[in-house]
């Protein structure tokens, strides 16, 4: 069969905008070959796919505020791209747009250990901002699963946490400053390497706003010195319901561990085949950890194994040394890398109150059987903030829709109880289409004035965060007729 011949006007459009893109950007960084871009077609939510226009590689603030001038005179959309692992589409390109990607912006630019502070460019790994300061006993508490390949960019746009956000909170607790580049290439400093700034709370703002706002390419985050130990403890129950009433039970008792995980029987089966780890085959399993002195940490594991056994757990172990607690660490941080190995699935986010959990997982089960597709549950259990796991097969038709519908009503039910959409994937494209179900027209307003002020065109990551029609609605009639 003949492919279609491309557009001459396209073809022409891309050309020029690339000679432009060319005039700032050295060659190696200017990406505009059909299959190289592929590379960027999609991200984490791989069942959405779309090769952008060109893409850029910028190493620099300067050259980031160059193509984003550029592309403003020219009426380009940009989508901005950390490392690509996220899974609600928040980096999925059009087919009219430049990505441009912050991964060799991944410099430490300064380390300040007496204010406890570090900066560096936003392209830099999650993981690699503990490892630059570990040798003097710091570390960047924010850990999501991906933490060895995101960046820190896209955890500033989706405002990440990780295992151990119940006790130190997640990007937007951790974020001091940003340097952010506007669409029209402004570069604008917000906060910095102090505690607090006057005025508006604009790193608030910047902070999850998933790339509508801006670029950020630099950011200072706050580091804190290591506890002096650390332990975990593995406790096994015989149902879901029984282990999410257990964690119910630990938080109203006012005992905070540092995190506190939550695993059913699929996810416990994968991990176990694909890690092991050594987990026992129960219905649901939770990892507790601690932290502190040795005294703080027994008399808070105490107080944690008291309340579980009131649950008649079916096993529960205390690690006893560091290897014990590295293997049960080992198979939680392995889940979504065992789980994609026995089928496609699709992660969702959605957070609820902690003392919903035991009636949401009873439902999430019912539901499971109602789309008769089966559901894997791992999240933090201790900040509410839910990540079902629904296998689907991608190469049976309707299988992708029947798994998004099933999604659907699980984030629904996440309203319904008091929650929200998303803890920390965001929005992107997976639940703009729910954002009406959890806002009404008043709120979805004041969110869009927003974008309004910082991105008049509305060029900047297009198609993400707000229902498809407002955001065509919202775009410059010259840029929309196009």
């Amino acid at each position: 069969m003949q492919m279609p011949l491309p557009d001459p006007a396209i073809l022409a459009r891309k050309a020029r905008i690339a000679r432009r893109l060319g005039t700032v950007l050295p060659a190696d960084a200017l990406i505009q070959d059909e299959m190289e871009t592929r590379a960027y077609e999609c991200d984490g939510l791989a069942a959405y796919r779309c090769p952008p226009l060109l893409a850029v590689l910028p190493r620099s603030t300067q050259e980031v505020s160059d193509i984003l001038r550029i592309c403003h005179e020219e009426g380009v959309p940009v989508v901005p791209r950390g490392a690509g692992t996220s899974l609600a589409g928040g980096a999925l390109p059009t087919a009219d747009s430049v990505i441009l990607g912050v991964a060799r912006m991944n410099e430490v630019l300064e380390t300040d250990y007496d204010n406890r502070v570090i900066r560096v460019q936003a392209g830099r790994t999650n993981l690699s901002v503990s490892g630059a300061v570990e040798e003097e006993d710091f570390f960047y508490a924010p850990d999501p699963s991906s933490q060895l390949a995101c960046a820190i960019a896209g955890n500033i746009a989706m405002n990440s946490g990780g295992a151990h956000c119940l006790k130190y909170g997640v990007t937007t607790n951790n974020l001091m400053g940003v340097t952010l580049v506007l669409m029209d290439g402004t570069v604008v400093e917000i906060g910095g390497a102090h505690l607090d700034a006057g005025g508006l709370d604009l790193l608030g703002v910047i902070c999850g706003s998933e790339g509508q706002l801006g670029v950020v390419t630099e950011a200072t985050l706050r580091i804190l010195r290591k506890p002096e130990g650390a332990r975990p403890v593995l406790i096994g129950f015989d149902s879901n319901e029984v282990a999410g009433a257990c964690v119910s039970d630990i938080i109203k008792a006012g005992v905070l561990p540092v995190a506190i995980e939550f695993m059913d029987r699929p996810c416990i089966q994968a991990c176990e085949a694909f890690a092991k780890a050594g987990y026992p085959m129960c219905e649901a399993l939770l990892i507790i950890e601690v932290e502190g002195s040795e005294a703080e940490i027994a008399h808070q594991l105490q107080l944690i194994t008291d309340i579980a056994r009131r649950h008649n757990p079916v096993e529960l172990r205390e690690a006893g040394d560091a290897e014990e607690a590295a293997r049960i660490w080992l198979g939680r941080k392995s889940a979504f890398g065992a789980m994609g190995q026995i089928n496609d699935y699709m992660c969702l986010d959605g957070t609820i109150p902690v003392g919903a959990l035991p009636q949401v997982l009873r439902r999430i089960g019912e539901l499971s059987q109602e789309f008769g597709l089966e559901v894997a549950n791992v999240f933090h259990a201790g900040d509410g903030n839910m990540h079902p796991l629904i296998l689907f097969d991608a190469n049976k038709p309707g299988d992708l829709e029947r798994c998004e519908a099933f999604g659907a009503e699980i984030l629904k039910l996440c309203v319904d109880v008091g929650g929200c959409l998303t803890g920390e994937h965001g929005v992107g494209i997976e639940k703009r289409d729910l954002m009406h179900y959890q806002y009404n027209g008043q709120d979805l307003e004041a969110q869009l004035r927003v974008k309004d002020v910082f991105d008049p065109k509305w060029l900047l990551n297009p198609a993400k965060v707000f229902p498809l029609l407002v955001t065509q609605s919202r775009r410059s009639p010259d840029l929309a007729a196009e």
